[in-house]
């Protein structure tokens, strides 16, 4: 339940980096570089990539089955 709860966390960070990006981008500000939160989350998408890959190797999580 942890990992699930991590991961919800992850991606509103993501989400919420993507919403600063854009703030930025129609600003038109040059103090902050959108590239600082695109990059942000660039890395959070990586990073929760690689939870649910350790996460399912090791059985914390488990896919749904197939359908056939």
């Amino acid at each position: 339940m942890l990992i699930k709860i991590i991961l919800i966390g992850l991606l509103i960070f993501m989400i919420v980096n993507l919403f600063l990006a854009m703030r930025v981008m129609m600003k038109n500000d040059t103090k902050q570089p959108m590239s600082k939160y695109i990059g942000r989350r660039v890395m959070t998408s990586a990073l929760i990539v690689l939870i649910i890959l350790v996460a399912i190797a090791t059985g914390l999580i488990t896919p749904n089955p197939r359908p056939y």
